[in-house]
């Protein structure tokens, strides 16, 4: 009951006071574990699932619950088995077969995933939870409208499944249906972690008002490389009349000063002492009724600091060879940063082209030192890359950008930098679908896996393309 009423604390003392009443008490043991899963002491909950199921072997729920603190532990592979333990033990487990389906998800077993979570809505078909990561796996696989109806069937046994409407919303953006997708994306600010759900005291505007002559603050959120792309509308609102603030993350400050004259810059822990109305930034192309054919594309609208540039074409290679930036991966808290980056080893075949190559990477991972070693040609300017004000004046100087999809891939679309990114089989919605240019960023040219998880032929292809472009130059 304590547990049932969020009062977590008392919980975790009742269960103990429980145990050490009768030590061989399985379902407190159980119970105490469930409690500091939600405390998120994930080392310790295993522990008690482990004393639970030492006690009573048989019991299928100890091992599906040992699964999900496994899950939450990173070892899928152990968590897997966990959950088909507890199926072994209980075939019609519908949360079991649930739990498994997402553990082949994040493993990128994709067709195995559908079969378990299929298998979950056999046994409860009402379980709107696996209808909605049914429809995420069709979504991995790139079958968007089968996704979109099973987040329908999601949404008809759970009204308000902000979760659902929200990654439903990336399936008809990624389709490029903006106006479904820009409205649906709205319900991220009702996500159990809201997202660009600020409250103040002005009105949020979105679009429904003249703003001429009115102060807007616009307010970041989610990543760096959505704040590069779409502070692209402070111009659109600036021609509207508004006098806009924009808040940014601390690495674009400095950057994004000098962005346009009339836009006012803030860190993103700042407030304007006086506005009129405020919007998130990613509810902007809402607010301004933007369509595949509308997107303010200009051909650049970030700039480097000049002497910030000349400093760093001091320090460069001399222009002998291009000279060619390369990122090979992005953040690891990213959620799908296992599908986006990719293994130092794998860039070899680039690195044989005669070019110079200019590291752009602000995080190594371990192993990624020696493995760069071992490949040799790549310069390396590390710590020195102190914001994204030095890596914009780098990528100024450079002829060509070379990354994954991440922050950097923006900044030199902003840049007007040609820029190729590489993508997974199923990229992030702002890529759209099959198609190797982008309506963001016109000098962008893009790289899709053709087959899930592999990166083989698109370095092939990039390797084609980088031996033409390398065969253009003076």
């Amino acid at each position: 009951m304590l547990a049932n009423l969020n009062r977590i604390d008392e919980a975790l003392a009742a269960f103990e006071r429980a145990i050490a009443l009768k030590p061989d008490y399985a379902e407190a043991h159980n119970n105490r574990a469930l409690v500091l899963l939600d405390l998120m002491r994930f080392d310790e909950a295993l522990a008690g699932f482990d004393t639970t199921i030492t006690l009573k072997p048989d019991n299928a729920m100890a091992h599906n619950n040992r699964g999900a603190a496994l899950q939450d532990l990173g070892r899928l592979d152990e968590a897997l088995l966990s959950f088909e333990k507890a199926i072994a033990l209980k075939p019609d487990y519908a949360q079991a077969h649930y739990n498994s389906g997402l553990a082949l998800q994040d493993l990128q077993r994709l067709d195995a995933a559908l079969a378990n979570l299929d298998q979950a809505i056999v046994l409860k078909p009402d379980y709107a939870q696996a209808h909605h990561n049914r429809a995420a796996v069709l979504q991995d696989q790139k079958r968007l409208d089968e996704a979109i109806a099973a987040y329908d069937r999601a949404l008809a046994l759970m009204p308000g499944y902000a979760e659902a409407y929200t990654n439903q919303a990336y399936c008809y953006l990624q389709k490029g249906d903006f106006e479904r997708g820009w409205r649906l994306h709205e319900w991220r600010k009702q996500l159990e972690t809201p997202v660009g759900n600020r409250w103040f005291a002005q009105p949020l505007w979105l679009g429904g008002e003249d703003i001429a002559n009115k102060t807007l603050f616009v307010h970041c959120e989610q990543g760096l490389g959505d704040t590069i792309q779409f502070c692209r509308y402070a111009k659109v609102l600036k021609a509207r009349g508004a006098h806009v603030v924009m808040s940014v993350q601390e690495p674009l400050y400095r950057l994004l000063q000098h962005m346009d004259t009339g836009v006012q810059i803030i860190n993103a822990d700042q407030i304007p002492a006086a506005f009129d109305l405020h919007c998130p930034l990613m509810s902007l192309p809402l607010a301004l009724g933007t369509t595949l054919e509308t997107i303010p594309s200009e051909q650049r609208y970030i700039f480097a600091d000049a002497q910030l540039r000349d400093a760093w074409a001091a320090r460069l290679p001399p222009p002998t060879k291009p000279r060619v930036g390369l990122v090979w991966s992005g953040s690891l808290k990213h959620r799908n940063d296992r599908l986006r980056s990719i293994d130092p080893s794998a860039l070899a075949p680039l690195l044989s082209l005669e070019a110079h190559w200019i590291s752009l990477q602000w995080e190594l991972r371990p192993g990624d030192a020696a493995q760069l070693a071992e490949l040799g040609q790549l310069v390396s300017y590390g710590d020195d890359l102190r914001d994204f004000s030095d890596t914009a004046a780098v990528i100024d100087v450079l002829d060509l950008v070379i990354t994954v999809d991440t922050s950097v891939a923006h900044l030199a679309g902003a840049m007007g930098k040609p820029v190729w990114i590489l993508l997974p089989f199923n990229s992030d919605w702002r890529w759209l679908l099959d198609r190797d240019e982008s309506p963001w960023y016109r000098n962008a040219r893009l790289f899709r896996q053709q087959q899930f998880g592999s990166w083989a032929s698109v370095i092939a292809s990039v390797h084609d393309a980088l031996d033409a472009f390398i065969g253009t130059r003076p």
